[in-house]
């Protein structure tokens, strides 16, 4: 995608006012769904978090994250999250969570190394939740069960939102489809990732990409994880098709998180061993901290989906090029 794409005849609904209006009735409806159908609890979050606890997220193991120096500290530094996916894990042993419990909260996040364009910013908004399982559930029947949760209110979010707009039709399919990169690459061995996930999707309209990050049978991963949270085996990307754009948009990553086993052999086959030393990696390998499942869900994602806005800059505030906003406001469209 280029980095600014406004399609031909692309004009909102809603103005700037009513759009406001429509953010909140998303964000409202979804999540009193998403605590309903995995049991979760709201809880207050971090923003920024010590780089020494190993604590942070390292994505795809090239963004930098953002950090200052705290001045009654001696300056010492401290990292403004990327992701919350470690520290739910922790949260939930230190708030006493029981299996088939979980907690949710707002995750903000400031991306400095992406490039921007209409689905991505350097800000990044979501809910981040984790939930409690037992030993024997870290298997793909917990991890596509906890999906068709997450698809289903998604899918009720769609049908309340076309009932409050005449404009908004549903276009989600009933039933999500269910694939693993290594499947997909079979299907389209000649085709980028991306090309892969885009045509899969437009055909089934709702697809959950299953075991995404270790080496497949072309010799590459399908795409980066981070070694120390997912399994990557147990993990996956909900992906709907936006004819909007006409593109497959992510809306939610999830997954089962490493045990012991898991987490030794991603870090060895990501070329970082030397993280088994760090607070939180080493609380794994000591099963010191329960089994889980967890994931995000990026709340403006899902505003742009549902209000079918064709930038991302309409339903968030950030910073972008200005070359952007002045080029989206020649052709009607208004960022916050």
């Amino acid at each position: 995608m280029e980095h600014l794409f406004i399609p031909d005849g692309y004009a909102s609904a809603l103005n700037l006012h009513d759009t406001q209006i429509g953010i909140k009735t998303v964000k409202d409806f979804f999540q009193s769904l998403l605590i309903k159908h995995l049991n979760l609890l709201r809880v207050s979050a971090p923003l920024f978090v010590d780089p020494a606890s190993g604590m942070n997220d390292n994505l795809n193991g090239y963004e930098r994250p953002v950090s200052f120096g705290i001045k009654e500290q001696d300056d010492y530094r401290a990292e403004v999250v990327q992701s919350l996916a470690k520290w739910k894990r922790y949260a939930l042993k230190e708030y006493g969570f029981s299996i088939g419990e979980g907690l949710y909260t707002d995750m903000n996040a400031i991306r400095r190394d992406e490039i921007t364009d209409n689905i991505h910013s350097i800000f990044v908004d979501q809910w981040d939740w984790e939930k409690v399982i037992g030993k024997n559930d870290r298997n793909l029947e917990t991890l596509m069960d906890t999906v068709r949760d997450v698809y289903k209110a998604l899918r009720k979010t769609e049908m309340y939102m076309a009932i409050q707009y005449d404009y908004i039709e549903e276009i989600l399919p009933r039933e999500i489809f269910f694939i693993t990169t290594q499947e997909l690459l079979d299907l389209y061995p000649d085709k980028t990732p991306k090309e892969r996930e885009y045509l899969i999707t437009k055909e089934k309209g709702a697809v959950c990409l299953m075991q995404i990050g270790d080496t497949l049978s072309n010799g590459k991963p399908h795409d980066g994880r981070a070694p120390d949270y997912d399994d990557w085996a147990l993990n996956a990307d909900i992906l709907v098709y936006y004819p909007v754009l006409d593109i497959a948009l992510e809306l939610s990553s999830m997954g089962i998180r490493v045990d012991k086993k898991a987490l030794m052999y991603q870090l060895e086959k990501a070329g970082c061993p030397e993280r088994a030393c760090l607070p939180f990696q080493k609380s794994i390998l000591n099963e010191e901290l329960p089994y889980t499942i967890g994931g995000g869900i990026g709340q403006s994602r899902i505003c742009m989906f549902f209000l079918r806005k064709a930038h991302i800059g309409e339903v968030q505030c950030s910073i972008w090029p200005d070359k952007t906003r002045r080029a989206a406001l020649e052709q009607g469209v208004r960022m916050l």
